[in-house]
């Protein structure tokens, strides 16, 4: 039996055997979008905002698909339960498929991984990318296949030792990392860059905010963030699908406050971490 299995066009297949065909749009010219999400006690955490974020993409991008809500739905469970997953990192790639031929639909889940404990209890550091996030790309703020830049502000970070990279817009506009939503606390409010600046509507971004209100903490994304305002920042924070909330205690040579992770993240952490317990609970045995 094979190790794991990913969902390729509608069926199960080993993952040693799952091709795509060099013929297709997502593999020769990264015509695809695509959705990373986690899966905690064997339930995907907000699948539905992943897949309507998804598939708006493909609407927004005139990508081909035969994908829909219900056939994901299903997949997704079907592969979770194949690879006998609970805590897992799976992601959906949707592509038009070749010239006149079918669209490709992959969904791939892997046990998630162990990040390092103290990107929680100690904060990260993050570099400044010399890349633009530009607002007239019609990637910017999504998901989709062109994310090669991505990588190689990745890899310059890494050269830094730094665990991400922060974006800028050509007007020198705070946007977002390679793979996270930012959030900057500033005095009593936490701000986060709003969506048109441009930046991707992150769900973990939408539950952090969702999670201020219930706290009543008070958070913003209508105002344009500058360079001056990250530095200046009280506590800075991180988030993605996968990888949680991330504090951030310094960018470049600058230490975030004094260096250490600061109580409203804490505090957001800590939440995020119930509400995974409770959208997500354990299966129990009948």
């Amino acid at each position: 039996m094979a190790d794991n299995y990913v969902h390729l066009n509608g069926r199960l297949v080993p993952s040693d055997q799952a091709v795509v065909k060099v013929s297709d749009a997502g593999f020769l010219h990264g015509a695809s979008s695509f959705t990373t999400m986690r899966a905690h006690n064997g339930v995907v955490f907000r699948l539905g905002d992943h897949l309507a974020r998804l598939l708006g993409t493909t609407d927004v991008l005139g990508l081909r698909t035969g994908a829909t809500d219900e056939t994901l739905t299903a997949a997704v469970s079907e592969l979770l339960a194949a690879n006998k997953l609970d805590d897992a990192r799976l992601r959906i790639t949707l592509t038009p498929g070749g010239f006149g031929g079918e669209p490709t639909v992959v969904i791939t889940a892997e046990a998630l991984p162990e990040y390092p404990p103290a990107w929680y209890s100690d904060g990260i550091d993050v570099s400044i990318t010399e890349l633009r996030q530009s607002p007239t790309d019609i990637a910017s703020g999504r998901k989709t296949g062109c994310y090669f830049p991505r990588i190689l502000a990745m890899r310059t970070a890494a050269a830094k030792k730094a665990q991400e990279a922060l974006w800028f817009t050509p007007a020198g506009h705070l946007a977002e990392g390679c793979f996270c939503n930012v959030f900057v606390r500033s005095g009593d409010e936490l701000l986060t860059p709003p969506l048109d600046t441009p930046v991707l509507d992150g769900i973990l971004r939408g539950v952090v905010m969702e999670l201020c209100e219930t706290l009543s903490i008070k958070c913003s994304d209508t105002t344009p963030l500058l360079g001056r305002e990250l530095l200046e920042a009280d506590e800075v924070f991180m988030t993605s699908s996968c990888s949680g909330i991330r504090p951030v205690v310094r960018v470049e040579d600058h230490a975030i406050s004094d260096g250490k992770v600061g109580p409203i993240t804490m505090e957001l952490m800590q939440a995020y971490k119930d509400l995974l317990e409770i959208e997500c609970p354990p299966k129990t045995n009948k």
